[in-house]
């Protein structure tokens, strides 16, 4: 016995429903796999040199760090960037600054957000201009000295910085 019309239409909408939530399961596995990745070892020279500059000798751990920026960015001129840390905002420990770098830029430090206690959570959403594909890194710095980062690549496909 053939479906009714009402039949056939709750089916074809239960599927499109089901399509809808597959493709956006989907979609968050593949920015959650292919958005943060392990910072490199042994960055670029010119890296080194600016971390050296902002933190010494000191290590930058990985860790704490979630970092949301796109694996493709449309227009290097408005790239969006989410730093977000599960670190305390205590008084005796908190995040007190986050830099974001970027390899490939003319200048690699780009941002630097001074952050206090009082805000409760360690969150910055901004923009940046990158001048080509890079890795972007956001690298965090607590009131106790420990540094910790995160990394990701972004494919630019229009210049930003020209």
């Amino acid at each position: 016995m053939p479906a009714t019309p009402r039949r056939r239409f709750l089916r074809s909408s239960g599927l499109a429903l089901l399509a809808l939530a597959t493709r956006d399961v989907l979609l968050g596995a593949q920015r959650l796999l292919g958005l943060v990745r392990r910072l490199p070892d042994d960055p670029p020279w010119k890296v080194q040199q600016v971390l050296k500059q902002l933190f010494g000798d000191r290590p930058v751990q990985e860790g704490h760090v979630q970092l949301d920026v796109p694996t493709v960015a449309a227009d290097g001129r408005v790239v969006p960037v989410m730093i977000e840390s599960d670190l305390p905002m205590a008084a005796d420990r908190y995040v007190k600054a986050i830099h974001v770098l970027v390899d490939n830029n003319p200048d690699i430090h780009l941002a630097e957000f001074r952050l206090t206690p009082q805000i409760g959570q360690a969150f910055v959403s901004t923009r940046i201009k990158m001048r080509m594909t890079s890795p972007v890194r956001a690298i965090l710095e607590t009131s106790d000295g420990a540094i910790w980062g995160a990394a990701a690549d972004v494919r630019v496909t229009v210049n930003g910085c020209g």
